[in-house]
């Protein structure tokens, strides 16, 4: 697998991932860098199944990992059955644990996530591993015996997330976490000759207890690498919006909210994200930051950054529809265009209101919470503020009726050039 995106010339893979921000700690850059310049080198990362989708907070591992097999490398993309049903500890409290045919069904949709953004033929192909493989057969006896000698508990007290727990209180099964994810790395190097793991600066602890394990176990050598968290400017959660988590899950977030949520980045943030997402060039990149910071208000980097990473997780014709819905929500596009799915995703982000019969337009503008009044609707119509379909009603008493629906159950409300709501009629 290779592309032509590739660092070429300039700047050498290590150089180009250190220049975007990928690598935040290492267990050391010059034995790292050999590896990642000269390769092929056979790397894993691992999903645990928290949750029946991954999310944009995946997305820095998942492109990593594309990234790193367009290099030339091997990935082992782990979905851990096992360490799925223990949990990584957390600060604040204990985890719920799901159930073992619960993680089963969540294991199954992350492969298949995982599937689309790395390829499983040619002499680079990607391999899908599951831990509970060599877990589950594992005996308590053996666990304590092959695993658990090997790791001071002085050095595990000393963990940050544990410390923060030790008032609080912190399970036996939380606290053995560090061991199962350390005996993948182990398992993996024996099974797959693996060198590199690479996780989120969160995983930092475990990661580099997997390589002292290794080392431990007269393996080796093995490296590591943490990518920084991903965070917002203004505080906030990244990944994370009103209507909660932000899912590649199609049925969970739908690819138009998937490309608004990147299309309103904030200025502060989107030449970061896209250093971290984007398979762009360096080159090309820096001429895109510099044509954003020219012209702002058109968000070039923004829409560059939705359209790449929408293809790249729903495909083609999923952008091209999130792109014709933004622009004719706002007038700019053809609203019969959109398929119905495409348009119905759109007006609930917009705010969709459901109703059993249709009002005349000022009572439409009211219902759907464009205006506070009827009086205030009557007064955006007289002033040509207002729109039902793209198109500006001018009389006060104006009616719709069934023909005005769009794919026979929904209208698009427009006030002024940006405030919009959608309505779907019942039955």
């Amino acid at each position: 697998m290779t592309d032509s995106n590739l660092p070429q010339g300039r700047d050498s893979l290590t150089e180009d991932m250190l220049w975007r921000g990928l690598i935040q700690d290492s267990t050391g850059l010059d034995e790292l860098r050999p590896l990642l310049d000269a390769g092929p080198a056979t790397f894993y990362v691992g999903f645990d199944p928290t949750a029946p989708s991954l999310h944009v907070g995946h997305l820095m591992q998942v492109l990593t990992a594309r990234r790193l097999q367009l290099a030339g490398h091997r990935p082992l993309l782990l979905v851990g059955g096992a360490t799925g049903q223990i949990g990584d500890p957390k600060e604040s409290a204990e985890r719920t644990l799901n159930s073992p045919e619960v993680v089963a069904g969540w294991v199954e949709r992350i492969r298949e996530q995982l599937s689309p953004f790395v390829t499983y033929s040619g002499e680079n192909a990607a391999q899908l591993v599951n831990n509970l493989d060599w877990t589950g057969e594992m005996s308590v006896v053996e666990f304590l015996r092959d695993v658990g000698k090997h790791f001071p508990v002085n050095k595990m007290l000393a963990r940050e997330v544990v410390k923060a727990r030790l008032e609080t209180g912190i399970s036996f099964t939380e606290f053995s976490y560090q061991l199962l994810q350390a005996n993948d790395f182990f398992e993996l190097h024996r099974r797959h000759g693996c060198q590199l793991q690479y996780g989120g600066s969160d995983q930092w602890g475990n990661i580099t207890a997997g390589v002292d394990y290794v080392r431990r176990r007269g393996a080796g050598p093995v490296q590591a690498f943490v990518t920084p968290l991903v965070t917002k400017a203004d505080g906030t959660k990244f990944g994370k919006t009103e209507g909660g988590s932000i899912w590649l899950d199609p049925q969970m977030t739908s690819p138009y909210a998937f490309y608004q949520f990147w299309v309103n980045a904030d200025d502060r943030d989107v030449s970061r994200y896209l250093r971290y997402f984007s398979f762009r060039s360096r080159e090309e990149l820096e001429e895109l930051e510099k044509a954003t910071a020219e012209r702002p208000q058109a968000r070039l980097a923004q829409r560059a950054l939705a359209e790449e990473l929408t293809t790249l997780v729903h495909g083609e014709r999923e952008m091209a529809q999130a792109v014709a819905a933004s622009q004719a929500l706002f007038g700019r596009g053809s609203l019969d265009e959109l398929a119905p799915e495409t348009l119905r995703a759109a007006l609930t982000e917009a705010g969709l209101v459901h109703l059993d019969e249709l009002p005349d337009v000022a009572g439409l503008l009211k219902e759907s919470g464009l205006v506070p009044s009827m009086k205030e609707a009557r007064r955006v119509i007289a002033e040509g503020g207002a729109y039902v379909n793209n198109t500006r009603i001018s009389e006060v008493d104006a009616t719709v009726s069934a023909d005005d629906l769009l794919h026979g159950r929904y209208l698009v409300l427009r006030r002024g050039k940006r405030s919009f709501a959608g309505v779907e009629l019942r039955g």
